[in-house]
């Protein structure tokens, strides 16, 4: 970044209206001096979102489909989350987010469909960076005939697009990464993924659940062909949704039933999903267009251009977040995994995954608990990148996740207390 972009992004973050937001969450203005900090785990959700769920249980908790009143308004509120979904990922239709339970079955959902149509194009990529539910539902088509090829991370903690490039071939039919790791925060440049891919005829699946939070989703400048999120992570209640391209869902095949169109998004959406989840998601959405609200000075702006204003306002506060959690940590004699150089503070959100010494990760995550601040140890569901750290999975690693929510002052409590229990355990 240059030195505009900097003074413009350090602006941003100071006048970002934390206090105004933490007092739109009720579990924050309930929860006392308990400080948030596992958020990659699953976020507070803002008031707003907690009203549109319960209206949705109240005013028309009934089966959408039907003639009468309340089930035409639940017709009408999925199709207002469809289209807000679409907003803010930047999809080119609505018909093309489907709903459902989770980020993971979606995967599995693809990959199930994929499987069927591998012929000649039989090789997947998948990483030792991502969550093993964007690896294990890719390598249970080995049954299918899929063989695999891994892009390893480098030692500096990212994923590097040069080493994907001699990866591809004719054979390749898809790659499957991460926008950003759920363990160790770094951000992939998905653009180029999708550039390499389509290079060599092959697709880029992206798994989008927890760099959606953090950062602006853009599925067209991304050019990906497949992209899935969960709205638990994302100010929503639990839900997950599928984005792929209108015609990629439409040759995708998939389990429905007889009466069920043969066309996206009614073919992905087999049974009955959470319609007041959805409805949640919904809010969620409109929740993050009144931060970019805050930030725009005009009040004409389409919802798109609220959420971009919004994501990125966000995205500036989080970065002085990331810098100052990387300067505690550093301080405490942490081993940070991941992106640990403040020059490259912008390949990573705020998502820290660390060990002190030979310090039990459980011991410092127990008494952290004890002093009110919610952090998590373990694999953090990542197998191969804890084998990659040298880490047993049975201890793993200590993570500490924030989000636009947290403050400067919970980093510094956080730091107190990760000293003090250092100087207890030493």
């Amino acid at each position: 970044m240059n030195q505009h972009h900097v003074s413009k992004a350090q602006e941003s973050a100071a006048s970002f209206p934390v206090e105004k937001i933490r007092a739109m969450f009720p579990a924050i203005r309930q929860a006392g001096d308990f400080i948030f900090m596992d958020n990659a785990a699953g976020a507070q959700i803002p008031q707003s979102v907690l009203d549109a769920v319960t209206s949705h249980l109240v005013r028309h908790n009934v089966q959408r489909g039907g003639r009468y009143g309340r089930s035409v308004a639940v017709d009408q509120s999925v199709a207002e989350a469809r289209e807000s979904v679409a907003l803010l990922i930047n999809a080119y239709s609505p018909s093309e987010i489907c709903f459902g339970m989770n980020a993971t079955s979606f995967i599995r959902l693809v990959s199930l469909g994929i499987g069927q149509m591998l012929s000649q194009r039989d090789e997947i990529v998948v990483t030792d960076m991502d969550h093993d539910a964007n690896i294990a539902t890719w390598l249970a088509l080995e049954q299918a005939g899929a063989r695999f090829k891994w892009w390893r991370m480098r030692e500096d903690g990212n994923l590097h697009v040069d080493d994907l490039k001699p990866l591809m071939s004719d054979r390749t039919r898809l790659v499957a990464c991460t926008v950003t790791a759920h363990s160790i925060g770094s951000i992939v440049d998905v653009a180029s993924v999708a550039k390499i891919a389509h290079a060599a005829g092959a697709e880029a699946f992206l798994d989008c659940v927890h760099y959606g939070p953090h950062g602006l989703i853009d599925v067209q400048a991304w050019d990906c062909d497949y992209l899935v999120c969960s709205g638990y992570k994302n100010f929503s209640p639990h839900m997950g949704f599928l984005w792929g391209r209108f015609e990629t869902l439409k040759r995708l095949p998939t389990f429905r039933e007889d009466f069920i169109p043969d066309e996206p998004p009614y073919k992905v959406e087999a049974g009955t999903f959470i319609y007041e989840n959805v409805s949640g998601m919904d809010a969620a959405v409109r929740y993050l267009e009144s931060v970019g609200r805050n930030f725009l000075a005009e009040n004409n702006r389409s919802r798109r251009e609220n959420i971009v204003a919004g994501m990125s306002a966000i995205r500036d506060y989080e970065l002085m977040l990331a810098r100052e959690m990387m300067k505690v940590l550093k301080d405490c004699g942490a081993t940070i995994y991941g992106v640990a150089d403040e020059a490259r503070i912008h390949e990573r959100v705020p998502t820290f995954c660390f060990n002190i010494g030979t310090l039990s990760p459980q011991r410092i995550v127990e008494e952290m608990a004890a002093m009110q601040i919610g952090i998590r140890d373990g694999h953090m569901y990542a197998p191969r990148l804890m084998k990659r750290l040298n880490l047993s999975m049975d201890s793993g690693a200590i993570r500490a996740s924030l989000v636009h929510y947290n403050t400067v002052e919970e980093v510094h409590r956080f730091g107190e207390a990760l000293r003090a229990i250092i100087a207890m355990l030493s």
